[in-house]
């Protein structure tokens, strides 16, 4: 039984089909507002839409919820209860791919962008990687194809560490953890057990990469990532000389005492500019280094690599007014670290949108340092300029729909 029909809930139905499964979809809404996810299923598939029917989970032998289906769902519980095996679409895949060696990226900010780079870097190197995850198509549905690769790149959410149980990470990061997702975990450290989940099966041999600068990071770290003999934990800095890779004098070092040790990159030689996209840059290049790629080919990457869409992507400049699109900036730490690498205070700021049950607060000292006028938008806006009234100094605000 697939409990969610979304991207991933498809992606698990269909592999499961074409493993000769028996397979059953539910989902709490109805066939018409699912015809697009329905079209898309194998067609051996049978459906139990519009709610969960009493006695869904007799017979059942296995249950795959997809990520973002609360962990206390009637059928989900019931089928905990009855004994019958629960995992997530992240999982099912892992174990499609059979002994392939996963590189997993995790952390509230900077996934995508740093999964993105790291397959660059593979495949200057000469490997053959699937990209997916929560990038991209799900890693069920790259399974389901039969696509074959040396190794998969992974960028998990903490929706889909939720549900994982035998799934390792030969390589693994976690680049940050900021408050995000408050509506759904009832405490930080609810949040935090999910993210550490990521290095949770990992053995003797295996890499672990942290953010050293990052205060979240430290607090997993210390509450909940155990210490298993053999596995190497590197960091990444830009404020302090670590075991793995930091910044001094403006240059990317890589040093894990390795032969290969030594300057790797001039900071504005990195074709992504920010200090959030050195912070993924440096991670990327710990888990490279991990999969075995090449100097050179990590290299070129970080010179070639452009970034990724709505992720302070520069979009046009108009009478002398640069316009950047950060829309995937969809919590306040996100926002904090791409107003940091704006130079000067000339930046006019559309925030708002949904409310995540975010601390605002942290805004404020960022907004009053670099920003000259702020525009809100959506639910959170009121929230928000609550918070940023009372900055000193000639601040415009304005509201927009």
């Amino acid at each position: 039984m697939v409990v969610g029909l979304a991207r991933s809930g498809v992606a698990a139905a269909n592999l499961l089909a074409r493993k000769g499964r028996d397979v059953v979809v539910t989902d709490v809404k109805s066939a018409p507002e699912l015809k697009g996810s329905i079209t898309e299923l194998d067609p051996s598939v049978r459906l139990a839409l519009g709610g969960h029917p009493e006695g869904l989970i007799e017979g059942a032998e296995l249950v795959v919820m997809s990520p973002g289906v609360p962990s206390d769902l009637r059928p989900v519980r019931l089928a905990r209860e009855a004994g019958v095996e629960v995992m997530g679409e992240l999982e099912l895949a892992w174990r499609a791919f059979e002994g392939k060696p996963f590189f997993a990226v995790t952390g509230t900010n900077g996934k995508s962008t740093t999964v993105s780079l790291l397959a660059l870097m593979m495949e200057l190197s000469g490997s053959k990687c699937l990209l997916g995850g929560n990038i991209g198509r799900p890693l069920a549905a790259e399974a389901a194809a039969g696509e074959s690769a040396d190794c998969v790149v992974a960028e998990v959410s903490s929706f889909q560490l939720e549900t994982i149980d035998r799934f390792h990470a030969r390589g693994a990061a976690i680049l940050n953890v900021t408050p995000d997702h408050l509506d759904r975990y009832p405490s930080m450290d609810g949040y935090m057990a999910a993210k550490a989940a990521i290095a949770r099966n990992q053995r003797d041999g295996d890499v672990l990469v942290l953010n050293a600068d990052d205060p979240g990071c430290a607090a997993l770290r210390d509450s909940h990532i155990k210490d298993i003999p053999g596995r190497e934990v590197l960091y990444f800095s830009r404020s302090n000389e670590v075991k793995g890779c930091f910044i001094r004098h403006n240059e990317v070092y890589f040093a894990t005492g390795s032969d290969d040790d030594g300057a790797l990159i001039k900071c504005e030689s990195i074709r992504v500019q920010g200090v959030h996209n050195q912070e993924n840059a440096m991670a990327a290049v710990l888990l490279a280094r991990a999969a075995g790629c090449k100097r050179e080919a990590i290299v070129e990457a970080l010179r070639e690599f452009p970034g990724l869409e709505h992720r302070l992507e520069f979009v046009r400049e108009l009478d002398g007014v640069r316009f950047f699109n950060d829309s995937k900036g969809t919590n306040v730490d996100a926002v904090l670290k791409s107003l940091e690498g704006f130079l000067d205070q000339k930046v006019v700021l559309i925030a708002g949108g949904r409310d995540k049950d975010s601390d605002f607060t942290l805004l404020k000292q960022m907004v009053e340092r670099k920003c000259r006028a702020v525009v809100l938008i959506g639910e959170a806006a009121g929230k928000i300029e609550t918070v940023i009234s009372g900055i000193s100094g000639p601040l415009v605000i304005e509201h927009a729909s």
